[in-house]
Order: structure tokens, then sequence, then C-alpha cells
């Protein structure tokens, strides 16, 4: 009975401990955003969003970065969308298990931790200098796809492992064949799984700063990015020049930049959550 009672004592400590954590974390972010809501809720308006940069903290805005966020939110997904589910439907449904491919695997496993200034010192050498595209909206594009590259791979074979093995049977008991079970089997009852991993995916792209500032994306620019070979700035490089200002108003200016970031990775997220759902209920 001794050692049942002890037992009992230490779940309800670890158990009384693990939401003390809990509660601690999520006090400390609301303190985080509080205090950027204080700073920044104020300072958003229209102007403030269609403005273009300026040395007045009054008069200065985010629309080229957010233009260019978008841009660059828009061909990483282009170039890493395709790419990254291609290699995971490879990987996870054609591949022979052998050690080579064993390697292979736990690599781009391993990619996913990399620290992105390492991407952008990969993009850099690469993307700006050997293919010449500068610092240009389409190098920083290709640099953050390979940053998201492993990380939609391995969602994608995840979501793929999660589909029953009884639906592929049952496919190639109806003479389809592996790319017809893939097509038409696999990848719509892995929808959801897929599209969550991608979207979480993109929202970690969206706040990147350090691989970015690497390959040369300015912290000022004048004009709104028209075309793929045009110089950008991206938010978070946006906020960060904000930030090392002194005035006051900058500061403010960085804080409504954060709250609008912080707006964009919850919507995108949200429309993860919705079409999971919704994808789901349609499967099922």
């Amino acid at each position: 009975m001794n050692n049942i009672r002890k037992n009992r004592i230490k779940d309800q400590a670890f158990k009384y401990w693990g939401i003390a954590c809990t509660l601690l974390g999520l006090v400390l972010l609301a303190i985080f955003i509080g205090n950027i809501l204080i700073d920044g809720i104020m300072r958003i308006d229209w102007d403030f969003i269609v403005n273009l940069p300026s040395r007045k903290a009054e008069r200065s805005g985010i629309y080229t970065a957010l233009m260019g966020s978008i841009w660059v939110l828009l061909l990483t997904t282009l170039i890493a969308l395709p790419v990254g589910i291609a290699a995971a439907i490879y990987l996870e449904e054609y591949n022979k298990k052998n050690k080579l491919s064993t390697i292979l695997e736990v690599n781009i496993s391993n990619l996913a931790g990399v620290p992105s200034v390492i991407y952008g010192l990969l993009g850099l050498e690469v993307f700006v200098r050997i293919m010449e595209m500068g610092s240009s909206v389409l190098a920083g594009s290709f640099t953050l796809a390979l940053l998201i590259l492993p990380i939609v791979i391995v969602s994608t074979r995840e979501a793929l492992k999660a589909v029953p093995k009884s639906v592929r049977d049952a496919s190639f008991a109806m003479g389809a064949s592996k790319w017809q079970t893939v097509y038409h089997q696999l990848l719509p009852a892995s929808f959801g799984g897929i599209l969550t991993g991608v979207i979480l995916a993109l929202s970690r792209a969206v706040g990147e700063t350090a691989p970015l500032i690497v390959i040369g994306a300015l912290a000022y620019v004048p004009f709104a990015p028209s075309s793929a070979m045009d110089e950008f700035s991206v938010l978070p490089i946006q906020i960060f020049n904000w930030i090392t200002r002194p005035q006051h108003g900058f500061v403010e200016n960085a804080a409504a930049a954060i709250i609008i970031l912080l707006l964009i990775t919850f919507v995108m997220n949200g429309i993860a959550v919705y079409f999971r759902n919704k994808w789901q209920k349609k499967f099922k």
C-alpha cells in the first residue's frame, strides 16, 4: 500500500509540475503579446499598411516589406511544394529499403534542424553568386525553399504513413497500379496532414530573417517588387531595422508590424486546420 501511495503522490506531483510549466509558458507569452499590443495596436491603420518606408516614424509603413513577404511566400510555395511532396512519395512508396536509403532518410530528417543561417550561406554561394540571381526575390525564395523542404518531406511522409495499409491493399486488389493507388487513394486520404505540414513549414519561412539577410535582402527598399528578379525586403527584416532605431516611434512601428506578422501566421495555421478537418470529413 505504501508503494501504491508513493506512486500516486509522484503522479500527482508530476501532474502539477506539468500544469505549472504550462501556465508559466502561457503567462510569459501573454506578457509578450500584451507588451506588443500596448506598443503597437494604436499604430495600425490603413496608412501604415499602404505607406512606403520613411525616415520619419509617423509616415513610415510596411507596404514594400509586406509585398516582398507575399512574393517570397508564393514563390517558396511553388518551389518547395511539388518537390517536397514528390520526394516524400518516392521515399515512402517507391524507394527500396536499403542502407543507402536509410542514410538518406536520416539526413533529410536532420536537415530540418540545421540553423537557418547555414541555408543563407548556401543560398548566397549557389543562387546569388554561381547562378547570378543577385539579391532578388527569386534567390530568397529558393533559399527559403531549401529551408522548408526537409519539413515538407517529413510531414508528407508522416501523413502517408498514417493511411491504413488496408487502403493500399484494397486498391491493389482492384487492379490499380502503384501510381493510381498513390494518386487516387493515398493523396486524398493524407491531404489534410500534408496541407497542415506545408502551411506550418511556410509559417516558419514567413518569419525567417537570418538567411535572407545573408543573401543580401535589404532593410530599406523604396519600392515594392514587381518581378521575381527585383530586390526586396520582408516583414521580419523591416521589424529588425525598426527595432535598432533609437526613436520610440520606430519601436511602435516594429510592434505594429509584429502584430501583423503574428496575424498572418495565425491565419495560415487556421486555414490549415480548417482544410484538414474539411478534407478528412469529405474522405470519410
